[in-house]
């Protein structure tokens, strides 16, 4: 990859919302919301995820294999006009993501199997993942919808981000559509997903903040919890 990029650390905690509520007011205390929120302080991500017929990404996450890697296409509140494609490389608690922009056009040639044209594309990561879809037999799999809230913390570069309502699609054909038929992917939709995001250290008054009585960290995927249903 020609990006300069560098692990970060990710942690990732199950908490129920009446925690979450307190949670968050320490947390606006010190934290900034991220400038790309709507006015109600969240945005709605949409994930296209890769795997193929094996299941490779899905059974690595399962058997717990430190090192794996899941390519995504995501766009943000519906808007088509920018979308991207990732790919995220987890060694236990470290990840690694990669970015490329894409458009609308690509993005719909790539879900209906129209990839001739990403063997030449400008974008290194768009090459790698026309080889991956060769030789790997990688395909979009299932659709991951949710709702985030994210904070942001300069020192340590810390993001602090509060996920819900996660919800999937149970057919192939809701990708990159206006209107989205989905289902909520968890047995308890009311609880929040917090993660922690940061480089080198976690700032201590942060740190601090999370210590919740209790608070375990979980891997927790949402990838995972929309494929139950195929």
């Amino acid at each position: 990859m020609t990006q300069e990029k560098h692990f970060r650390h990710e942690l990732k905690f199950v908490i129920p919302y009446s925690e979450y509520l307190a949670l968050r007011g320490r947390l606006r205390a010190i934290m900034t919301p991220d400038p790309h929120v709507s006015d109600d302080g969240t945005y709605r991500i949409r994930s296209i995820y890769f795997d193929n017929s094996d299941d490779k990404a899905l059974r690595e996450k399962e058997d717990g294999i430190q090192k794996r890697e899941k390519f995504r296409i995501r766009y943000y509140n519906d808007d088509f006009s920018f979308i991207t494609l990732e790919k995220k490389m987890k060694i236990d608690n470290l990840c690694l993501k990669y970015d490329a922009p894409i458009s609308e056009e690509e993005c719909r040639r790539i879900l209906s199997g129209d990839t001739g044209f990403m063997k030449d594309h400008p974008e290194e990561l768009c090459r790698e993942l026309y080889a991956k879809m060769i030789y790997q037999r990688l395909r979009p799999r299932v659709l991951v919808s949710y709702l985030r809230e994210p904070y942001i913390y300069r020192a340590g570069n810390v993001r602090v981000t509060f996920d819900s309502e996660v919800r999937t699609t149970l057919f192939s054909r809701e990708f990159l559509t206006e209107k989205v038929s989905d289902i909520s992917a968890t047995d308890t939709p009311r609880d929040m997903l917090l993660e922690v995001k940061y480089d080198a250290f976690l700032p201590e008054i942060i740190r601090d903040i999370i210590q919740i009585p209790g608070l375990r960290q979980q891997a927790f995927s949402k990838y995972g919890a929309c494929r139950r249903y195929g």
